[in-house]
């Protein structure tokens, strides 16, 4: 049938993306004042009537993407960049969707611009007067009095937005959205690039296309209705760290190591769990530059001092101060249902105690403990050649999220773009992340909220998802050779030449 085809997953992806704008101008996370008689709350029955009509361009969005990517899976080719467009398209104006964290950003910026210090306060202490006090109305609640947990490099975007855009609510937002964008399309760039390192390579697909490996990586990471949702339509600034990561990893395959060192580092200063990707930038360095202890330890030093100094100078630039150093924990204090070891130390503290917080709180900590010890776990792995650092940086981000005291949505979206880059898109651990990435899309209402009935939806969701992956396996991809990521010590894995900024091997 004609709506099976890849041309007719687009129509209906464009379809129900468009649905979903639709329903967000009457249900979206719209803002409290300052819509400018754009983006105003409506009744009741307007505001049921567009959730439903969202939550059923949802459902055709996923459905014409899991098509898709059966079709690719069985080797269809396809303008994928013309699909994304399509998709992402009628998300471009609609307001805020199933996410109020916007309003954060941009107050955030104002109160930069304001001279307040914005690691030591929250949106609250914006007056009448301010910069961004529409915006910062609309805050969510346990964010209102909450310091930024976000990096320099973030802030001074978003002052900048806020600048330009006087604060007003709906052009400021336009303006973040911009951001989305771009963050959108150093994750396509990247994807491809490292897609094209670690699968079947030029071989199929020269650098100005796309080839079935890259559709492949790009359907998983790019055209994921997770990622378009949350990234285009809530404008999470999740996007621009993993772009910036990705990014950085590629110059690192690509032997510009000391450039995708810094651009990791102005990664950390969007989100600090991009720190991870140094790591495993280390041991693809030091399996390139011949293996051995004292590589190993030169792999594991450069990246990160590279990282530092590109922080540390971007943080005096902005002015903002250091204060990020301290509110990366802040989110943690923040329950979140999706949370493992929040909810484990929650239950465990109400049962042999009468305050439940210190029992949660050591809960959590051992949570990331395990984190830390699956990371060093894979990236032992990586250093002996039994995973690809690409792969292995994916599992350890996946990792940190399921063991992280504070989990949404999106944080998916950290492994399961660095997974598809890895080029493992059609395997079935993959295909189980396109399932659960389905599956938390329904988790946040448009209106950002998290009702009870959003669990329920993501819980079917995911059954159903699972029945059909199981009663489906998809084809495998061809055979790739191997890559550079995953060329033996002391090689490079291609007969290219170092770049410039290659360190040469020890002796």
């Amino acid at each position: 049938m004609w709506v099976f085809s890849t041309a007719g997953c687009r129509w209906l992806g464009a379809a129900g993306s468009l649905a979903v704008a639709a329903g967000g101008w009457a249900a979206g996370t719209l803002p409290v004042r300052g819509g400018q008689g754009l983006w105003q709350p409506h009744g009741s029955a307007l505001t049921v009537a567009g959730a439903v009509l969202a939550y059923l361009g949802l459902t055709l969005l996923l459905a014409a993407w899991w098509q898709y990517g059966r079709q690719l899976a069985a080797g269809a080719r396809d303008r994928v960049l013309v699909t994304l467009g399509w998709w992402a398209g009628p998300l471009l104006l609609a307001p805020p969707l199933h996410s109020a964290d916007v309003y954060s950003y941009v107050a955030q910026g104002a109160m930069v611009l304001e001279g307040h210090d914005v690691y030591g306060a929250g949106p609250s202490v914006l007056g009448p007067g301010d910069l961004g006090h529409d915006a910062a109305a609309s805050v969510g609640g346990h964010w209102t009095d909450t310091p930024a947990p976000y990096g320099p490099v973030f802030l001074v975007l978003a002052q900048a937005v806020v600048k330009l855009t006087g604060g007003a609510v709906v052009p400021a937002v336009l303006g973040m959205r911009l951001l989305a964008l771009a963050a959108l399309a150093l994750i396509v760039r990247a994807v491809l690039g490292l897609a094209r390192e670690t699968g079947p390579g030029r071989s199929q697909a020269g650098e100005g296309r796309v080839g079935v490996h890259g559709a492949g990586a790009l359907w998983l990471a790019a055209l994921n209705p997770l990622l378009l949702i949350h990234v285009v339509g809530g404008m999470h600034n999740d996007g621009l760290m993993i772009g910036l990561m990705l990014t950085g990893v590629l110059l690192a395959v690509r032997d510009r190591w000391v450039l995708g060192s810094a651009v990791i580092g102005l990664a950390t200063m969007v989100k600090s769990p991009a720190a991870v990707a140094l790591l495993f930038v280390g041991i693809l360095l030091a399996r390139r530059w011949g293996g051995g202890v004292r590589n190993l330890l030169r792999g594991l030093v450069l990246p990160g001092a590279v990282a530092a100094a590109v922080a540390a100078g971007a943080t005096l630039l902005a002015g903002t101060g250091f204060g990020w150093l301290r509110t990366q924990s802040v989110a943690g204090t923040i329950h979140t249902a999706l949370s493992v070891s929040s909810d484990l130390g929650l239950g465990l503290g109400l049962l042999v105690a009468d305050d439940p917080e210190p029992v949660k709180a050591v809960v959590q900590k051992l949570g990331l403990l395990a984190a830390l010890v699956l990371i060093a776990f894979l990236g032992r792995r990586a250093w002996q050649g039994r995973l690809s650092p690409v792969l292995a940086l994916g599992l350890s981000l996946l990792a940190l999220v399921a063991l992280s005291p504070m989990v949404q949505p999106w944080y998916l979206l950290w492994g399961t773009a660095t997974v598809a880059a890895a080029g493992v898109w059609h395997t079935r651990p993959a295909q189980f992340l396109a399932v659960l990435s389905a599956a938390l899309t329904y988790e946040t209402a448009p209106s950002g909220h998290t009702p009870a009935y959003g669990f329920a939806l993501a819980g079917l969701a995911l059954a159903v998802g699972l029945l059909w992956a199981r009663r489906e396996r998809w084809p495998a991809a061809a055979p790739a050779h191997p890559p550079r990521a995953l060329a033996p010590a002391g090689t490079t894995g291609t007969s290219r030449p170092h770049g410039a900024d290659s360190a040469p091997d020890a002796p």
